[in-house]
């Protein structure tokens, strides 16, 4: 991922982009499903963080050369780490996002989740992408879907709707983001005609449920605990004081109506792709 602006620490968020991913992850499994018989023999996870889709990759095309490309060190260190645990093959170049993707090569699939609206001409990230691809590549973004959902409209305490608030507030933070992004563009996220755009072809979208029922698992309980530790931070400043204290009130671990206990907990999402395939002519 770019480092394009200075609070987003994307070492630092280490462990909550891996939590993240593993609990997502399924929906990774489905996209690929997705590309039919393409066979890829050449594999990018362009913004790969710590690795999590690029080792799926990896797995799902075992003969297939799969690089995970990212701008932290830090966190293709994690992804070396997690090959190796997991028993797949996994490359790792260190490159920024956009500026440094020219020298990677031609691929047969470029997958970049949730990376290009980190940057401020998002056209250009994308034009950039697929020029990545091989004839008859496919280029796969992950941009969209839905908020994620993890409790009950009334909590039992606090003003009922916290959740639809927490998005507003998301949404004020990351218009904020979008519009202090160095060279910034305004564009309509139209993300299949923004492929067309590139050039593409045979361009489509799918969405993956992702639904971890309640009582959550350890490892979706963490992920949910690390998200509204994530909204606390950059997000705190847009809740009013009753909705503050109520996520104080549900990060506390001694509460028996916080996160860590609750079992009405739950965590519901969507993660929509966008492919589009390179022509052979």
């Amino acid at each position: 991922m770019s480092h394009a602006r200075n609070d987003f620490d994307w070492a630092a968020m280490a462990d909550l982009l891996e939590l993240e991913g593993e609990t997502h992850s399924p929906y990774v499994r489905q996209a690929l499903e997705e590309l039919g018989d393409l066979g890829p023999r050449r594999v990018l996870d362009v913004g790969s963080g710590p690795g999590v889709a690029a080792c799926r990759m990896a797995a799902a095309f075992p003969g297939a050369e799969v690089t995970a490309v990212d701008g932290s060190p830090e966190l293709l260190a994690r992804a070396e780490e997690r090959a190796g645990r997991l028993g797949v093959r996994l490359r790792t170049r260190v490159a920024e996002f956009p500026e440094g993707l020219d020298g990677l090569g031609a691929a047969d699939l470029v997958w970049s989740g949730q990376v290009v609206h980190h940057v401020g001409d998002q056209q250009d990230a994308l034009n950039r992408l697929a020029a990545l691809l091989a004839p008859g590549g496919v280029l796969a973004i992950v941009e969209g879907g839905l908020p994620a959902r993890w409790l009950p409209r009334d909590l039992g305490f606090g003003r009922p709707g916290l959740q639809a608030r927490l998005d507003a507030a998301t949404e004020e933070r990351f218009s904020r983001m979008r519009a202090e992004l160095p060279g910034t563009v305004a564009v309509v996220e139209d993300w299949p005609g923004m492929l067309r755009q590139t050039g593409l072809t045979d361009v489509k979208s799918r969405t993956f449920l992702v639904d971890h029922p309640a009582p959550l698992a350890d490892g979706p309980r963490r992920s949910v605990r690390r998200w509204l530790e994530r909204h606390q931070t950059v997000a705190g400043e847009f809740l009013d004081a009753d909705d503050a204290a109520t996520l104080e009130r549900l990060l506390d671990p001694a509460d028996p109506a916080g996160v860590d206990r609750r079992a009405d907990l739950f965590l519901l999402t969507a993660k929509t792709v966008h492919f589009g395939r390179r022509p052979r002519g």
